[in-house]
């Protein structure tokens, strides 16, 4: 039975579904479908690749069915003609065009067998023949079953349809065959290492690009288990760090070289945009067709209103419509989303240039350059400035974009309703205008919590760094309110940012509905269109289309002027000063008879701003192979001579002339996060006798071999798990293995024992390098009567100059260092030593010695894991917990359900109002006032609502950002020390900078971002089903197909962002390491190498960032597809429903709430998936909310009384210590007393337990049996505070922190002026201080004198006088000195030591030191050996026994009297 419905006019005067022309016609119409489609792929894929793809190799199947095809092209089109010259005054018989129409297909099938492309382009041709064949075949077989009529030449042509089903089937068994012969073509001859997986892209075909499904196998894999690191794939070569600096190098290099270029604007911004404008012009292209599309869509909503409320339908124009609103809507998806893909992806580029950039420039950075920015602001211009780079392509174009949008919006506006829309677009206009002062105050707000943030940041990095000193000296509290009122200033400006954001999404919300009822106002009024279904909603949609720009525009220009503002900081630091190419220094090769090092009339400055040079009238002459050795006093110039040779300072004046390569040790140990090995050969080759031979030398074969993990064992952050000792040999070693012609070495000495520098000098220096040219600065005066020279400098000038018994006859300066220790070796009596003496104590073979922070012994075979741990990450989905973590840990539920509840009323009446204007315009009772009063009332109604959702949400941030901040910054202040030594720096920092961040900024608003589109979704679907419910089926089938692509997306998505956590600390740790260590590598001259590995670090991060982003294009494109269905089942079944079976309003009101399902579904994706990967930094942060805490700080009914120690007796009971539980014991049932007012000295090999003991004591570790009791109470009964406290020690490594030199030696501010200056001058830098201050001529207090990062403007020397000066205005009962002298000179050791024992004649002090003259006046000596205690007794009666103590004295007076390293190994 016939179902008849409208009239086509080749078809007869009724439509009859049944009938072969309709049914003719809809396979016309399905090949049309096709044809577009195959043309679109067909140019793009040309562009893309230059040419059109041609197959010029094609079976003569193919070729004989293509010239029938045109045959039968050419016979429709002759039929056409003529049809079209015999009925031309028939004008509705539009049987020609039909014949047209058949041409073209035919003509485009002959095409399509000639067309070459990727595989999916081939699928498609075959899915297009197969179709149409079949199709075609079975209309016919239907009518001639029939027995109805046919049209002869339909007859002619069906042979050609059965031969191309013939075709698909050829196509399909030719391509399997050709891949297989491709595959087997491709495969080795020979099997050999598997190449590293990479990216599908460079080779994916043009559908493949198109839907992003080149990415299909790493989500294939993603879904069926967690993604690993190594299952990640690399970039392809020209998403590559390295091209992208090289591009940008090359256009920096020729806009510095043009003289013009350089007054005009910023240069960073210019070489950008030189290299990437040409691939931002098809950005753009993209972006205007999306703009075009989107702005298209309400006049179809238009269209389609109109269609059904004309009075004589025309199925045709119906049908055009639908078609019209796929064509736009595919165009719309797919350039939208090519536009973000290929935004991001340009943008990657950009920010890993700028990121090698500013890498490659920190290694070139002069020393003043060095001073402007500091370690901390060259991380930030990488981590923030660099990062922010990879938005900007996609904020530029959103910029301009939506401009765009707006403009055309407008025209559609005053195309629809005319005139009417004056009132309403200056309306429009004026909220555009309040949206600028919102926009200024949010980006004011920003820019002032990024300087809290860095500010912070910059204070928690010192902080961690320092965490040690802070805990002994018990500044816990101290530091951490510092954090606190940096977070408070930083939370001021993070509330301003959320509530002004909460007002500005109340305006988006709040302007579309005001601006409606305006211009339905102005049409009433002017009456220049009338208030009907299609008017109304248009504009409705025209609207919602410029409500978007008008809410992102102001942000688009604020974050454009923050990209602004990262160009200049990134312009300035690369503008910097560099370190002039050989101009400093003049390098040649070496001449073994002539001149390693040579300087005349040298003056040299590390500020050229100040008239008095650093070091003065430098005459120095040192020839190939000689030994010359530089001292003097703390602070005369010794290290900056060094750096003066090296090129790191700057020259003033005078000749430098260095022949040869260089190798330097500097003063502060410089260590890199790897193994042992990796610090050793520094990116040389392995040679195994070398190596081990240079293992020997520097001393260090005893410690690798007692390493679990021997020279593969991983040093932490900084060499955080070794010793001063161990740190110095290793860089020691690490020169040596270099083997350079000229040795730089800056006191290597200072924090090893007397038989180890005794080694050290006798076995590396004198020996080892016996060929090399060395200059050593060293305080160790012993080892001075065998180098070939001697510099003796003062103040900056080189005073004395000769071999060593020519400066003893000249006196003076050189003469008192000499006396100076000579004083303290009197004081050692000369040791009979035997050759058969046997060593006191015995080597345990099962304990090996690991130094944590200074000694930690384990076992051996015992399963130990390194240190440094893999950073601990969730994997695979976690579900709800952790946002409900968030919520409970924000005690958020109130706000969290008014948030809800806000939506919810929100969109409610957003639908009411919307329904009021259907039904309302459908009663002629209802006049324009009554309707567009209610109407601007609900809408009101529903703004308040989105006010109070906004506002609580940004409430319910605001209070999990303090929750979780308050609960970090606690937890690490209280961790243990053991946390800090096996925890990176930059992985504590990732969390409360990254992370943190995205609890401030992400989660709050990407949940409200997920609940509204949810209910809105509900909402759309119940009124397009309330109009059409036979849609709701295709919805419900369309939603679960969406959750099941979301969810199999999300599984790789969460592991990629997961992943990309942990690429990006090191990146930044990379960089800051750098920083430190830039003299070095520039010293060894491995700037290329540390270059080449900063790439790959870049090239791991960025292709985590490109991954991330393609797979939400990916998930989103396949989610716009399976929306836009439901879409267009809406709209066909609104074409097909009778006229008056629904009313005019209600078409309108489905389908535009139609047009915005996908909008909405897509924006509930993207929110979705931003939530899950931003709760991630929710556990993150969780993980180190939970950190074991060390005991607390105050035990209030167990606090000593207030004049505790009033004695200061010292008693170890049986102690036992460990580091962790189930490791072996470090120290083994320790027992002794130290008696009040005793000076006790503690010696001992390296890795003997001496820091270990001093640890115990400051409880920063727990004793695992046994006591330690000061006068009678048991240290571990009380609070750490309140033993801290009473403790007062000066530690191997000085820390000073930024600020000024009070805050340094008073953090807490208890002590006044005169005390400070009091102490100033005891510890010897009274005197320094001032001189420092007057030369630079300031008149303020002098205790406000800076001290930079790290102290760095002050010598090593000087920084451990500080830390005396503080000990000194504490004055505890008891004071520990570990190391405290170590790099400061014998005389300045030695007036110290007598103010030590004048200011703290009456306390208890106890003395770890390596220089035996440091502890031979003790009261009291206690010698460790592998954790036991071998001797306590008195100094003198153990030197006059066949003790260990005796045969460290006799080891320290055979290297001062220059024994030979033969006798030195007598006493090992």
């Amino acid at each position: 039975m016939a179902f008849s419905l409208g009239s086509v006019p080749w078809c007869g005067n009724e439509l009859d579904l049944a009938s072969y022309c309709f049914q003719r016609t809809a396979i016309d119409i399905i090949n049309l479908l096709f044809i577009c489609f195959f043309y679109f792929l067909l140019i793009v894929y040309s562009v893309l690749k230059h040419s059109i793809p041609v197959n010029n190799k094609k079976n003569w199947i193919f070729v004989v069915t293509a010239m029938c095809c045109v045959v039968t092209s050419f016979g429709y089109l002759v039929a056409g003609v003529t049809k079209l010259i015999a009925d031309t005054r028939d004008i509705s018989d539009l049987s020609w065009a039909f014949c047209f129409v058949r041409g073209a297909i035919w003509v485009s099938l002959a095409v399509s067998f000639f067309a070459n492309g990727p595989k999916w382009f081939k699928i498609l041709i075959s899915v297009w023949w197969v179709s149409f064949a079949l199709l075609d075949s079975a209309v016919k077989i239907e009518v001639l079953v029939r027995r109805e009529g046919i049209w002869i030449f339909d007859m002619v042509a069906w042979p050609m349809s059965l031969l191309l089903l013939f075709c698909s089937y050829k196509s399909f068994t030719g391509s399997a065959s050709q891949n297989k012969s491709e595959t087997d073509l491709s495969d080795p001859l020979l099997p050999g290492k598997p190449r590293h997986n990479s990216l599908n892209l460079s080779t994916a075909g043009f559908f493949s690009r198109l839907t992003f499904s080149w990415i299909n196998p790493l989500l294939s894999l993603g879904y069926r288990k967690p993604l690993a690191p190594e299952d990640i794939p690399t970039l392809v070569p020209e998403d590559e760090a390295e091209l992208a600096y090289e591009q940008f190098s090359q256009a920096w290099d020729s806009l510095i070289a043009d003289p013009s270029s350089n007054n005009r604007g910023n240069l960073v911004f210019r070489a950008v945009l030189k290299v990437y404008f040409k691939e931002n012009i098809v950005i753009a292209v993209c972006a205007f067709l999306r703009t075009v599309s989107v702005v298209s869509l309400p006049l179809m909503l238009y269209a389609f209103v109109e269609y059904a409320n004309s009075d004589q339908r025309d199925l045709r124009s119906g049908v055009l419509n639908l078609a019209c609103l796929i064509i736009l809507k595919l165009t719309e998806s797919l350039s939208m989303r090519h536009w973000y893909f290929a935004s991001r992806r340009s943008g990657m580029r950009i920010r890993s240039a700028l990121m090698v950039a500013v890498y490659r420039k920190q290694l070139m950075l002069s020393s003043s350059g060095r001073k402007r920015h500091s370690t901390g602001e060259i991380v930030n211009y990488i981590a923030v400035d660099a990062y922010r780079m990879g938005e900007f392509p996609w904020w530029f174009h959103s910029g301009w974009s939506l401009m765009l949008q707006l403009l055309l919006s407008t025209a559609v506006l005053f195309g629809v309703v005319g005139t009417g829309a004056f009132p309403g677009l200056f309306l429009l206009i004026l909220c555009g205008f309040l949206n600028l002062p919102f926009a200024k105050m949010l980006q004011n707000s920003q820019k002032q919590f990024m300087v809290s943030q860095d500010n912070r940041l910059r204070a928690t990095s010192e902080i961690l760094n320092s965490m040690k000193i802070i805990k002994l000296q018990s500044w816990e509290e101290e530091f951490k309110k510092l954090i606190e009122s940096c977070r408070a200033d930083e939370f001021k400006w993070l509330t301003k940012t959320q509530l002004t954001k909460a007002f500005g999404s109340f305006l988006y919300w709040m302007s579309p509905t005001v601006v409606s009822s305006v211009v339905f106002v102005g049409c009433a009024l002017l009456k220049s269109a009338p208030l009907n279904a299609s008017t109304i909603f248009t504009v409705l949609a025209t609207l919602r289309v410029m409500a978007l720009p008008v809410r992102i525009i102001p942000e688009a220009i604020s974050a454009i002027i923050q990209v602004n503002v990262s160009f200049n900081r990134i312009n300035n630091f690369l503008l910097d000063d560099e370190l002039k190419k050989n101009g400093e220094i003049e390098r040649n090769e070496p001449v073994k008879s002539g001149k390693a090092v040579y300087i005349q009339a040298g003056n040299f400055g590390w500020d050229p701003e100040i008239n008095i040079p650093t070091l003065r009238n430098i005459d120095l002459e040192v020839k190939n192979g000689q030994k010359v050795a530089v001292c003097g006093p703390v602070g005369a110039g010794k290290s900056s001579l060094l750096h003066a040779i090296l090129g790191e300072m700057p020259k003033v004046s005078g000749t430098v002339k260095v022949s040869g390569s260089i190798a330097y040790v500097s003063q502060s140990s410089w260590i890199q996060s790897g193994t042992i090995r990796d610090n050793i050969l520094f990116g040389n080759p392995m040679e195994s006798e070398r190596y081990n031979a240079v293992i020997g030398a520097c001393a260090l074969d005893k410690d690798i071999s007692n390493f679990e993990h021997g020279d593969l064992t991983e040093i932490g952050q900084r060499g955080l798990n070794l010793s001063g000792g161990q740190k110095q040999r290793i860089q020691l070693a690490r020169a040596v293995y270099n083997d350079a012609d000229v040795y730089l070495l800056d006191d290597p000495f200072s924090a090893v024992d007397a038989q180890t520098a005794g080694i050290l000098f006798h076995e590396c220096v004198v020996e080892t390098l016996r060929e090399k040219t060395v200059i050593l600065v060293t305080h160790q005066v012993e080892f001075l009567s065998e180098v070939d020279q001697i510099l003796v400098m003062e103040d900056g000038r080189v005073t004395q100059s000769g071999t060593y018994g020519e400066l003893l006859k000249v006196g003076t300066a050189f003469q008192q260092l000499v006396s100076a220790h000579k004083d303290a070796v009197t004081v050692l009596p000369q040791v009979s030593n035997k050759k058969g003496d046997k060593d006191s104590h015995t080597k345990l073979g099962t304990i090996e010695v690991v130094e944590n922070g200074e000694e930690e012994i384990v076992a051996k075979n015992i399963p130990e894991v390194q240190l440094t741990r893999e950073e601990e990450k969730e994997t695979g989905h976690v579900g709800w917990k952790p946002f409900l973590d968030y919520i409970r840990v924000s005690r958020g539920w109130f706000l969290l359900w008014s948030s809800i509840l806000g939506q919810v009323g929100f969109v409610a009446l957003q639908a009411a109002a919307t329904y009021w204007l259907a039904f309302a315009i459908e009663i002629p009772k209802i006049g324009n006032t009554m309707l567009i009063g209610i109407y601007s009332i609900i809408s009101t109604l529903s703004a308040v609502f989105v006010y109070l959702r906004s506002f609580t949400t940004a409430h319910l941030g605001l209070k999990a950002s303090k929750a979780f901040f308050s609960g970090f910054t606690s937890a690490v202040f209280k961790a243990p020390m053991l946390f800090f030594d096996s925890t990176p720096v930059g992985r504590i920092l990732t969390r409360a900078s990254s992370d943190l961040s995205a609890v401030d900024f992400d989660i709050p608003f990407s949940f409200i971002f997920v609940v509204a589109p949810i209910i809105e979704l509900i909402a759309t679907i119940l009124i397009m089903a309330s109009v059409t419910w036979q849609v709701i089926i295709v919805a419900l089938l369309a939603m679960v197909a969406t959750k099941y692509v979301q969810d199999y997306y999300l599984a790789t998505a969460r592991e990629l962002i997961r992943i990309n956590g942990t690429t990006k600390a090191p990146v930044m740790n990379y960089a800051s390491e750098t920083s430190l260590g830039v003299v070095t590598i520039r010293a060894f001259r491995t700037v290329e190498r540390f270059f080449k590995i900063y790439l790959k670090l870049v090239d791991a991060d960025a292709v985590l960032f490109f991954l991330s982003n393609t797979a939400m294009e990916w998930v989103i494109l396949r989610i716009e597809a399976l929306q836009n269905v439901t879409l267009f089942t809406c709209a066909l079944l609104l074409i097909l429903i009778p006229k008056g079976y629904v009313a005019p309003g209600l078409v309108g009101l489905s389908l535009s709430y139609a047009l915005s399902l996908t909008q909405t579904q897509v924006f509930l994706t993207q929110w979705y998936c931003t939530l899950s990967n931003s709760i991630i930094s929710v556990e993150r942060i969780k993980q180190y909310m939970h950190i074991p805490a060390e005991p607390p700080a105050i035990v209030e009914d167990r606090r000593p009384p207030s004049s505790w120690p009033s004695n200061g007796t010292i008693q170890l009971q049986e102690l036992k210590i460990r580091y962790r539980p189930n490791a072996p014991l470090v120290l083994k049932g320790i027992s002794c007393t130290f008696k009040e007012g005793t000076r006790v000295g503690i010696v001992g090999r390296t890795g003997s337990g001496k820091s270990t003991l001093i640890s115990a004591l400051f409880r920063l570790v727990e004793p695992a049996s046994g006591h330690i009791l000061i006068d009678g109470i048991d240290i571990c009964s009380i609070g750490l505070k309140d033993l801290r406290m009473k403790l007062s020690i000066i530690p191997q490594e000085p820390t000073l922190f930024r600020g000024c030199i009070r805050t340094n030696l008073d953090p807490l501010g208890l002590y006044s002026d005169d005390e400070i200056w009091q102490a100033l001058e005891k510890c010897q830098l009274k005197a320094t201080v001032s001189i420092y201050f007057l030369g630079l001529g300031f008149l303020v207090s002098r205790l406000d004198n800076r001290v930079s990062d790290e102290g760095e403007n002050w010598s090593v020397g000087q920084r451990q006088l500080f830390c005396l000066g503080r000990v000194l205005l504490k004055r505890n009962r008891i004071l520990v000195l570990d190391e405290a002298t170590a790099s400061i000179d014998s005389a300045t050791d030695a007036t110290l030591q007598r103010i030590i024992r004048e200011e703290f004649a009456n306390c208890t002090v106890i003395t770890v030191a390596h220089r035996v003259p440091t502890v031979i006046d003790s009261d009291m000596v206690m010698v460790l050996s592998f954790g036991n205690l071998v001797e306590y007794d008195e100094p003198s009666r153990l030197i006059e026994s066949n003790s260990s103590f005796s045969k460290l004295v006799a080891e320290y007076w055979a290297s001062c009297r220059g024994s030979s390293s033969q006798n030195l190994r007598i006493h090992q």
